[in-house]
């Protein structure tokens, strides 16, 4: 029946067609049952995997005998703390946490630091060589970690910065470099070359305009960048391992390796001291996820 309003007939609202079986067909964006249950139980599925290694590594931590992860039901009726009271008051432990505190902020603060200048330049400069400087930082990567380690090992030697925390600073940021250079020129490619003119018009020089215009708008570009930084030099081992000769310097990926000995394996007291490991990072992404989402996607969208 037709509706009347203001003296005008509406027409009756038709209904959508159905195909031969009487179902009615999917419009665009739309899924069936069947496929919002498959991609439901994928998803579900991929964060189990995702979360079951932290998980048991957390559960194998609160057993205090060290074969405990032999009998992981066992260990809810005796759970306790004193892996973690022991890892902090009879190990080296806080001093590696300073350690790797120290070579963290440091690669990070100077491998972000390297990396926004070289891709702004490369971004808003037409100088010889700019492009070949971004494929040269792309090479780089190509080269894995133990063809690396004898050539950065002799130059470190030559001058003189074995075991000390510049040779692991400096080392990282060979690593984190390239990477952060090739996002933050894809992001600092979606700013608007209007600020940087605005900022000559105002008087500021090329570095004024990059510090006080340019690097305040790159924000979510530097979370990123400071976020890999951060964990490329955090959870490293094959470098700490071989640049750092003396056990006052070790990080907390070399310490790691001291439960382990010949004869004997102190599980406990790994799983427990990798927990504490996994804290700070998770800290620094808490403080920086609210960039990283929108900081990967400006990148990837021009670089």
């Amino acid at each position: 029946m037709s509706v009347t309003t203001a003296g005008r007939t509406a027409a009756p609202a038709t209904a959508a067609p159905k195909t031969r079986t009487g179902r009615v067909p999917l419009q665009r964006g739309e899924r069936s049952r069947a496929a919002s249950a498959l991609l439901h139980g994928g998803l579900i599925l991929a964060s189990f995997i995702a979360a079951f290694p932290v998980i048991w590594i957390g559960w194998i931590s609160l057993g205090p005998d060290k074969t405990d992860f032999l009998h992981p039901g066992a260990i809810a009726g005796k759970m306790s703390l004193s892996n973690y009271s022991f890892v902090l008051e009879h190990t080296d432990f806080l001093k590696w946490f300073a350690n790797s505190v120290i070579v963290s902020l440091g690669t990070t603060v100077l491998g972000v630091f390297i990396a926004a200048s070289s891709g702004y330049a490369v971004s808003r400069m037409r100088f010889p060589g700019h492009r070949q400087l971004m494929w040269t930082f792309l090479v780089t990567q190509m080269f894995p970690i133990a063809i690396l380690i004898v050539p950065l090992y002799n130059i470190l030697a030559n001058l003189g910065l074995l075991d000390t925390y510049w040779a692991l600073i400096l080392a990282y940021c060979t690593t984190a470099v390239p990477y952060c250079a090739w996002l933050l020129k894809g992001y600092f490619d979606t700013i608007p070359m209007e600020i940087d003119e605005a900022g000559r018009v105002d008087g500021l020089t090329p570095f004024g305009t990059f510090y006080r215009l340019i690097l305040p708008l790159a924000r979510p570009g530097l979370a990123v960048a400071a976020f890999y930084t951060f964990l490329t030099a955090w959870a490293e081992v094959a470098f700490a391992s071989t640049f750092m000769l003396s056990s006052d310097k070790y990080t907390l990926a070399v310490g790691l390796q001291t439960y382990i000995s010949e004869h004997d394996t102190q599980w406990n007291l790994m799983a427990a001291t990798s927990v504490l490991i996994a804290l700070p990072a998770a800290v620094f992404f808490y403080l920086v996820q609210r960039h990283l989402v929108s900081g990967l996607a400006a990148g990837a969208a021009k670089s």
